[in-house]
């Protein structure tokens, strides 16, 4: 007897979990389904519909997800000499500005912001830091401590870029790197001084040699 009252219990909590499930009908859900179409009668949006065939989204997700692949590494960051290439735009692909910067470091690095000398429309205000001819070197060994091109190439660019000095010691790095000197200049500055030369500019190059690049 205590088995039969059993069983009967167990079936009826079956069919009360399928009359929940159902929606309070035994209809297999579809009650669910008319209220849904009711609440959207009259209305623009269509009814809703639902597949109940479709497999949960816990279901459809893979053995194993994507290992996310590390992000790329961020490009160098190239210096920006625009604000200098107003004026000077010949530089902005000349090798020696070029390349550094390349590694980022730009005019401001060597010549510092030189706020004064962007602003001065008459472009009679020099550049925060100028360098003489036997300053040169020493500035490009603040950063550039070793040189490690073979003595041949060394020779071979001498000759190229400037066949007329005889004097090893007379080299700078500038004669052989880049060509970072203003073909044209309607402005001069003693390099030492940072004085203006007013005058025929040839005539006070001559008077100032070594102090002038």
């Amino acid at each position: 007897m205590r088995r039969v009252v059993w069983v009967l219990g167990a079936m009826g909590f079956v069919a009360g979990m399928a009359w929940i499930a159902t929606g309070g009908r035994g209809d297999g859900g579809l009650f669910a389904d008319r209220v849904v179409a009711e609440e959207t009668k009259g209305s623009k949006l269509p009814p809703l519909k639902v597949d109940r065939s479709a497999p949960l989204l816990l279901e459809a997700l893979p053995d194993s997800l994507p290992v996310a692949e590390p992000a790329a590494p961020e490009s160098k960051r190239m210096a920006d000499n625009s604000a200098c290439h107003v004026c000077h735009g010949t530089y902005d692909a000349e090798e020696l500005a070029l390349v550094h910067a390349r590694e980022n470091v730009g005019c401001v690095d060597c010549h510092g912001q030189s706020l004064a000398h962007r602003n001065d429309e008459n472009n009679t205000t020099p550049p925060d830091k100028l360098y003489a001819l036997d300053q040169i070197d020493q500035n490009c060994r603040d950063c550039h401590d070793t040189h490690d091109a073979p003595a041949q190439k060394v020779i071979a660019r001498w000759q190229e870029r400037c066949p007329e000095k005889k004097d090893p010691d007379a080299l700078v790095c500038t004669d052989c790197h880049g060509q970072h000197r203003m073909a044209f200049r309607t402005v001069r500055w003693n390099k030492k001084t940072r004085e203006l030369i007013v005058g025929d500019a040839p005539a006070a190059e001559k008077k100032t040699e070594g102090e002038m690049q």
